[in-house]
């Protein structure tokens, strides 16, 4: 049984469902985020749905920074490439 991680500290299981179903259920949501045109966030997934999440995101147009990997998931961050980069004011240590 996969944790599918919804937002920072909430995850959904589906205990009577099988893998196929959880793995349906974390691209759906992603999908959703992603058509929703979020400029960034970030969620860990299965790492068995990395190659389809890649080619979704890429569809959608998003750019996609992997973070640290565990077991059976890893950490992604999803960029939209129309989103303009962020500027932060950065002081000197002079």
């Amino acid at each position: 049984m996969h944790h599918i991680h919804l937002a920072e500290g909430l995850k959904l299981r589906f205990p009577a469902r099988s893998a196929d179903f959880d793995q349906g259920v974390e691209v759906g949501m992603l999908a959703a985020l992603m058509s929703q045109d979020v400029a960034e966030f970030s969620r860990r997934i299965s790492s068995a749905n990395l190659g389809q999440v890649r080619a979704l995101a890429d569809q959608f147009g998003y750019r996609l920074v992997e973070g640290e990997a565990e077991s059976e998931s890893v950490a992604l961050t999803f960029y939209n490439r129309t989103a303009r980069p962020r500027l932060r004011v950065v002081h000197s240590g002079a």
